[in-house]
């Protein structure tokens, strides 16, 4: 156990150490300034506005800045599909893979569009080299970059010299995001991961043993908290992650972008407490998930105890990483909302699958997505200096700027809404005959795979409990629908789509109505929200809103589940 808790510590550590310098650097990149890269990028970064015929210096308010954001997506979610629906005709096909069903296509197509990388299909046994690279890969860079640029955008309109309406230029953002961000980090995270023997060829399978560009794509799928796989195993597979080292490094990149965030956001509203009060925030909730679910997988499972078996659950792990390395690793990766797994979820305990749920049901708030998390944190930001302020009879303020009815309305649809796509979505899936034939297992564990599947596909994280299906062959009993199309696969991208677009057009607005406002100056009934009390009133207005939202739920699933002695 010593070990263990040494290892969790010097995670820690590690990026504690790492998060204000990055953060910083990226402060630089948003703001425009001269960085180390800026000889070398500089360059390309212009011949890009050439080719997008863009004016990188035209501001635009949130409704023009919404609008590239959305016909962007359109565009490049298109393209994505066109490429999944023609594999038959692709170059760098050694396999000579076929195109899946179009339900299949629009629900890979809609998950790598919105930085979820839910995954109906297996990788190797699916996917050219070509849909990997050009489809997916490029898919795991915009989606990224996507959710850092509204992060950005919601700063600038929070920011208090910024006055005229205007959130900055969303093409210049995302090409500064991708150029000095982005793509060097995953150069320099591919030749690592390389080094530690993450395959990286095109030069097809091995007999029987798929390989493929591997290196490349796993180093974006995790700085940019997409999750998605090359392989079906995903990070418990040796071609993806074969070592500790390699495991170290691949929780390391999942997690620095959105811990480092918070200083970024201290460094551009000019009030470096800001964000390390945000940051305190997101780690309290992390520290108690890992703290959970490590404990609970060293104490094992009720049914495994009743059978006489004692000692760590060991079940659907890998013996390589152990029990602090799979618990460290599930953690970070529902609480960043990467998706990225090195251990089977629905092998954990009862109290350990719990970890998941609570991670998600705080809505990508606690570090989340690459832009995501902060942003949707800055939503509850919102909300308790609203609380508060109602608490000590004052209009709230923020940074200056009063909160009044309108941006609540906004921040309330941005905050709660995905909440009530996963429930509905949830409830249609149990309660109808459409949803029946994805649900494999009965009681408290079928339960939980129908309700983390649209937990994990609304909050844009991917990662699933084994069960769930969205892919039935066309005379499978129970099937509904004709030519194999099931309900998963459209109503699982409708999540997606709607998890992803809804809050970002609510966060947008509510930046565009606080670009507007003039900066008050602080009085004597203003609440601070650098301090540490601030930051407990934000842990207790994130951990509220999700109890109350997501409380019976999981009661009914993995609560009921850590309670009984039958693992069904």
């Amino acid at each position: 156990m010593a070990q263990d808790l040494l290892q969790i510590a010097l995670f820690f550590a590690i990026v504690l150490v790492a998060a204000p310098p990055a953060g910083a650097y990226m402060a630089r990149v948003f703001s425009g300034e001269r960085v180390f890269l800026t000889p070398v990028v500089a360059p390309v970064e212009r011949l890009f506005y050439k080719l997008l015929r863009v004016d990188p210096d035209q501001e635009q308010d949130w409704k023009a800045y919404a609008k590239s954001l959305l016909v962007l997506s359109l565009v490049s979610g298109a393209v994505l599909y066109l490429i999944l629906q023609t594999q038959g005709l692709h170059p760098f096909n050694p396999a000579g893979f076929k195109s899946g069903t179009w339900d299949v296509s629009f629900n890979t197509a809609s998950s790598f569009l919105t930085n979820t990388n839910w995954q109906f299909y297996g990788g190797e046994t699916t996917m050219s080299y070509f849909s990997q690279m050009a489809g997916l890969a490029v898919q795991n860079f915009l989606s990224a970059a996507v959710g850092i640029a509204v992060l950005v955008a919601l700063i600038r309109g929070i920011s208090a010299r910024h006055g005229n309406g205007t959130l900055g230029n969303f093409y210049k953002d995302i090409t500064r995001i991708v150029l000095y961000i982005l793509l060097p980090l995953s150069i320099v995270g591919a030749l690592v991961l390389a080094s530690q023997g993450v395959v990286q060829t095109l030069a097809g399978s091995a007999g029987d043993i798929a390989r493929g560009p591997v290196a490349s794509q796993e180093a974006i799928k995790l700085i940019g908290t997409n999750g998605g796989g090359f392989f079906n195993v995903n990070s418990a597979y040796p071609f993806e992650n074969p070592t500790a080292f390699s495991n170290l490094v691949e929780m390391f990149l999942i997690l620095i972008i959105p811990a480092a965030l918070p200083f970024t956001f201290g460094r551009m509203v000019g009030n470096r407490r800001q964000g390390y009060t945000i940051f305190g925030a997101m780690s309290v909730l992390f520290v108690i998930s890992v703290v959970v679910v490590y404990l609970a997988e060293r104490h094992g499972t009720p049914a495994a105890h009743a059978a006489g078996l004692v000692g760590a659950n060991m079940e659907g792990k890998e013996q390589r990483f152990g029990i602090a390395g799979s618990s460290l690793f599930t953690a970070i990766t529902t609480v960043v909302s990467c998706g990225a797994v090195n251990t089977a979820f629905e092998s954990l305990t009862g109290l350990g699958g719990l970890v998941p749920m609570v991670n998600l049901g705080y809505s990508e708030s606690v570090f989340g997505g690459v832009g995501t998390g902060l942003y949707m944190m800055l939503l509850f930001v919102l909300l308790a200096v609203f609380i508060g302020g109602l608490m000590v009879g004052r209009t709230p303020e923020y940074l200056g700027k009063k909160i009044e009815p309108g941006e609540v309305k906004l921040v309330s649809i941005g905050a709660l809404f995905t909440a009530l796509i996963v429930l509905v979505f949830t409830a249609v899936a149990l309660s109808t005959k459409y949803g029946g034939p994805s649900i494999y297992a009965s009681g408290p564990q079928g339960f939980s795979e129908t309700f983390y599947a649209y937990l994990s596909q609304a909050n844009n994280n991917g990662s699933a409990w084994a069960g769930y299906t969205g892919y039935l062959q066309p005379n499978a009993p129970g099937n509904v629908g004709a030519h194999g199309v099931t309900f998963a696969d459209l109503m699982g991208g409708l999540a997606m789509l709607l998890g992803r677009y809804v809050p970002i057009v609510a966060v947008l607005a509510v930046g565009g109505a606080l670009s507007r406002k003039k900066v008050a100056p602080a009085g004597l009934g203003t609440l601070r929200t650098d301090t540490p009390t601030f930051g407990a009133l934000l842990v207790g207005v994130v951990v509220l809103i999700g109890a109350l939202t997501f409380l019976p739920a999981f009661l009914l699933g993995p609560v009921v589940q850590s309670l009984t002695t039958t693992l069904f």
